[in-house]
Parts: C-alpha cells; sequence; structure tokens
C-alpha cells in the first residue's frame, strides 16, 4: 500500500482535529494556499469510502462523522426521541422551503399563527436560526436552517429536500392536502 501524499496526510489532520466543518479556504489556511486541497478531499473520500468513519461534504463545509451506519454503536444510553408537533414540522418545513422567511410570512402561509414556543423549540434544536431582518417597516426578524438541520436530516445542502413529487410518492402527503389540489385543477380547467 502506498502512503497517501503530504496534502492528504496534511488535510486529514486539520479535518480530524477540527472541532466544527471547514470550506476549503480554511482549509488552505492550515495546509498551504498552493495545496490541491480538492484532489485532496477527493482521495480522502475514496480511502474512508465503505469504513466506520466517513468524510462528509455540506454546505459547503467538510467533516469527519461516524458512517451512519454505525451510529447505534455509539449510543450509551437509549435517548428518547422527542416528537415534533404538527405546527413544529409544518413551521420547520415552511422555513426549509421558504428561507429566509419571517414569522407574519411563515403564519401566511399556514394559515394560522405560531406561538414563539414553537420557534424555540425549533432553535434550541439547532435546526433553525435568526437570519437578519427584513428591510420592511418594522424589521421583522427572519429565520433560516442551519448546518445541523442539514446534518440531522442527511442532507447535503438545501437542493436535496424532497420536491412534491417526492413526497406524494412516499405517502406524505394528506389526502384532504390532495384534494384540494385536485380541486384547483379542475377549477383551472373549467376556466380554459
Amino acid at each position: 500500500m502506498i502512503p497517501p501524499d503530504d496534502t492528504v496526510r496534511a488535510v486529514e489532520a486539520v479535518l480530524f482535529a477540527s472541532e466544527e466543518p471547514l470550506t476549503i479556504d480554511a482549509i488552505r489556511l492550515h495546509v498551504g494556499a498552493q495545496s490541491d486541497v480538492r484532489a485532496a478531499l477527493g482521495q480522502l473520500q475514496q480511502d474512508y469510502a465503505g469504513r466506520g468513519i466517513a468524510l462528509v461534504h455540506r454546505s459547503e463545509r467538510w467533516h469527519f462523522e461516524t458512517a451512519a451506519d454505525m451510529a447505534h454503536l455509539l449510543r450509551r444510553d437509549r435517548e428518547e426521541p422527542r416528537k415534533l408537533s404538527r405546527a413544529g414540522t409544518e413551521t420547520l418545513a415552511i422555513i426549509a422551503y421558504h428561507e429566509p422567511v419571517t414569522r407574519a410570512e411563515i403564519e401566511s402561509i399556514r394559515g394560522v399563527q405560531i406561538s414563539k414556543g414553537t420557534l424555540d423549540v425549533l432553535m434550541e434544536a439547532g435546526w433553525v436560526r435568526p437570519a437578519g431582518r427584513r428591510e420592511v417597516p418594522g424589521r421583522p426578524l427572519m429565520y433560516a436552517t442551519t448546518i445541523e438541520f442539514l446534518a440531522h436530516f442527511g442532507l447535503e445542502s438545501r437542493r436535496d429536500l424532497p420536491g412534491i413529487d417526492d413526497l406524494r410518492a412516499a405517502g406524505l402527503l394528506d389526502p384532504v392536502d390532495l384534494a384540494f389540489e385536485q380541486v384547483e385543477v379542475e377549477k383551472a380547467d373549467e376556466a380554459d
């Protein structure tokens, strides 16, 4: 077996020691601007494929994590998963698909007011963060998803969120939603 070159080893060491995912530019600060970091990352991904540790690329950042099929081995105490309320699930979905979005926009899409507690729970879970203020009167706070959200749901980026066809195929759309959608299609057909 041929040992990896110094750049691959240096990138591996930097990622291994880092407490948080790193961008390519952040890695270059450690290993030198002349280093081919992209090639080293590609080599490391190949080297770690199928092993107990994986090199993961999410939201333009790189890090090592336990392979998904091995994570159960590291859990000492069985965590009781907290179930997200329907309001929390709907709010999270709206933020993920429409970010950055204000509270008023979330309420407009849902058709009901949301309690402050709903956003607090999502922020406490680390899935939602404040994302600045909208430049309109009152300057309402906007919300967006986090890298932790992507990691928890196994997404590389928001582009990996399922589309309407994926949700329908998985049986995740309420029959009521499908009925309303059908009524809208029929109304559009009648108008033509």
